[in-house]
C-alpha cells in the first residue's frame, strides 16, 4: 500500500470482475454478457451520432427517459440513468442508506453490495439463504434501514414471485427496498407492475444483458418521481454528464427495436432450457434459473478443477471460491455452438480416455 492511500482506500475491498483476456479465440462465459450483437439500429445511431461528440451529452437524458417510461407505461420522471447499473446502484446506496441503520441483503448475492456498504459506511446484515438457495421472505421484514436483492438472484438465477416481493415492501414500509433486475428480461416478471402500488419500491436495471450493451455501460432506476429526484441530487453533486452521447443514442435504439430484443431473448431462454437438459445428463446438479447464466455443481468433479481445465481448453466460466459456493460454477448462456463447444469439452474432463 502507498503512504499517500487515505484510510478509506486502505480499508476498502474491490469487487473483482469476471476475467477479461485479450483473446478472441476464447469462449466467455463468465461474465454473462449477451452472445448476439447489438440490433442493426443501435449501431447505425452511433455511427451518426459519433460527428457529435465535441458537444456535451444532455444531463437531463430525457429522450431516453421518455423511452423506458413508454415501454412501461410510466412517465419520464420515474427514470433515472446512469453509467452502468453499478453506478446506479451506488447512487441508491447514497441516496437511500444511512450510516447507523443496518440495511439487508442476502448473504449469497451480487458481491458489489457489501463493497457499496463499506464504502459508504453502511451497516449492514447479511441474510442466510434458505438450504435450497431460496430467499427467506420472513427474514427481510422489519429493516432498520432498507434492504436490497436481485431478483433473479446472483450468482443463483433463482427468482422471487411478485407476491413475495408485495409482502417484503408491506412489511419495510418506511425505508426503500431496492430490487435488482439485472436478468429480469430472461426471467417471469419485474417488479416495475408495484412502483404505483409502492413509493418506497426502487427497480435497478440494466442494458448490459438482454440488449447487448455492455459496451456502452446504460443502467437506469425506475420509482416513485420523488425518489428519482433524490438519486438526481446525488448523481448531479459528482458529475452531471454520467452518460455519454454515443451511450444515449445507442440505448435510444435498443428499446426502440423491440423486434430484435424478442428476437435475441427468446434464443437465450431456449439456449438456457437446452444447456440444462445436457448438464442434467452429465450428472450436474443446477440450481433453477431465470436469468441467462446456470449455478452448477458436479457430483464427482470439484468445481474448481472444471474451472481450471475448461480455461486451458479456451473456455471461461465463473468461479468463486467463497463460502456457500466453493464447488459451484456459474456457466453465462452462450449461442448454440458456443454450448456445444463446452459440452465437449466438459465431456473431455469429466470421461477422460482410458
Amino acid at each position: 500500500m502507498s503512504k499517500f492511500w487515505s484510510s478509506l482506500a486502505r480499508q476498502v475491498n474491490p469487487y473483482i470482475p469476471g476475467e477479461q483476456l485479450n483473446d478472441e479465440t476464447i469462449i466467455k462465459l463468465n461474465t454473462n454478457e449477451n452472445p448476439y450483437p447489438p440490433s442493426n439500429q443501435v449501431i447505425q445511431a452511433i455511427d451518426k451520432e459519433s460527428k457529435n461528440l465535441r458537444l456535451y451529452p444532455s444531463p437531463t437524458i430525457d429522450e431516453l427517459r421518455s423511452e423506458i417510461g413508454n415501454m412501461y407505461g410510466l412517465s419520464q420522471d420515474h427514470i433515472f440513468i446512469g453509467n452502468g447499473s453499478d453506478e446506479v446502484l451506488a447512487f441508491s446506496f447514497m441516496s437511500f442508506f444511512e450510516p447507523g441503520k443496518r440495511i439487508k441483503y442476502p448473504e449469497i448475492t451480487y458481491s458489489f453490495y457489501p463493497v457499496y456498504a463499506k464504502l459508504f459506511n453502511i451497516s449492514f446484515e447479511q441474510i442466510q439463504l434458505n438450504d435450497d438457495y431460496t430467499i427467506p421472505v420472513e427474514h427481510f421484514y422489519d429493516s432498520d434501514g432498507g434492504l436490497i436483492f436481485p431478483n433473479p438472484n446472483a450468482p443463483t438465477g433463482i427468482y422471487l414471485e411478485l407476491e413475495e416481493i408485495k409482502r417484503i415492501i408491506e412489511n419495510n414500509p418506511n425505508h426503500v427496498v431496492i430490487i435488482d433486475e439485472a436478468y429480469i428480461d430472461f426471467a417471469k416478471e419485474s417488479a416495475v407492475s408495484l412502483i404505483d402500488t409502492f413509493p418506497n419500491l426502487l427497480v435497478i436495471q440494466t442494458m448490459s444483458k438482454s440488449r447487448s450493451l455492455a459496451g456502452l455501460r446504460i443502467g437506469f432506476a425506475i420509482g416513485n418521481p420523488e425518489l428519482i429526484k433524490g438519486l438526481e441530487r446525488i448523481k448531479n453533486s459528482f458529475n452531471s454528464y454520467t452518460v455519454d452521447r454515443l451511450a444515449i443514442a445507442g440505448a435510444i435504439e435498443a428499446i426502440k427495436d423491440n423486434k430484435y430484443f424478442q428476437q435475441t431473448t427468446s434464443k437465450i431462454i431456449e439456449s438456457r432450457s437446452y444447456l440444462k437438459k445436457q448438464l442434467e445428463a452429465r450428472h450436474f446438479d443446477i440450481l433453477p434459473s431465470q436469468a441467462n447464466f446456470f449455478l452448477v455443481s458436479h457430483k464427482e468433479v470439484n468445481a474448481e478443477i472444471l474451472y481450471q481445465e475448461l480455461k486451458k481448453q479456451g473456455i471461461l466460466v465463473r468461479y468463486f471460491q467463497k463460502p456457500g459456493l466453493e464447488n459451484f460454477l456459474r456457466i453465462s448462456i452462450g449461442t448454440p455452438e458456443q454450448i456445444d463447444k463446452l459440452l465437449k469439452k466438459i465431456d473431455h474432463i469429466i470421461k477422460p480416455s482410458p
